[in-house]
């Protein structure tokens, strides 16, 4: 495994190592021991699954202290274009985003640490997207960024995606109020 740091703290890009013949491929998209030497002392209490539609986009979610979660994404089938916003409020990079494509032919993963909002699009006709948390949800501390905010200006590389009514009336960045 390949664990990269990226130019927001905390944010991992995690390249598995990946073997293939004839028959197919095998790869580990997990390591206790390797995200430890990583500095990652991470468990994971939640596994997650969705499936989205070519254009859906999901997002920018994350949960408040304490039920705050980690997050160890993956896509299964597809492609997605990922987007990680920092809301750690002492961060120096406080409202800077990064966006990674996550898809079955590369097999990029990502850490996504407590303190990010978090929110993908699907690129492909279909995606399965895979996500193991540090938390358990809960619906009390669920809260969002609206998608399309301005001051975050991020490029989702689509137009007109398809939003939930819920993320079409999530607050703006600037009214964000951050716990972390």
């Amino acid at each position: 495994m390949n664990i990269k740091k990226t130019d927001l703290s905390g944010l991992l890009v995690i390249e598995p190592r990946v073997f293939g013949d004839e028959r197919g491929y095998f790869f580990e998209s997990y390591n206790l021991s390797l995200f430890k030497e990583a500095g990652l002392d991470v468990n994971f209490l939640q596994d997650n699954e969705s499936m989205s539609a070519k254009g859906v986009l999901r997002g920018l979610h994350f949960q408040e202290p304490p039920f705050e979660q980690g997050k160890l994404v993956r896509v299964a089938r597809g492609a997605v274009l990922d987007v990680s916003v920092d809301i750690r409020k002492d961060s120096p990079t406080f409202g800077k985003w990064l966006s990674y494509e996550l898809s079955e032919q590369n097999k990029r993963m990502l850490w996504i640490p407590p303190g990010f909002a978090h929110g993908f699009v699907s690129l492909s006709e279909d995606a399965i997207f895979i996500y193991k948390c540090t938390n358990l949800y809960n619906r009390e501390s669920e809260n969002s960024i609206f998608w399309n905010d301005p001051e975050l200006n991020i490029d989702w590389g689509i137009k007109n995606p398809l939003v939930s009514d819920k993320d079409k009336s999530a607050p703006l960045f600037r009214d964000l109020v951050s716990l972390f």
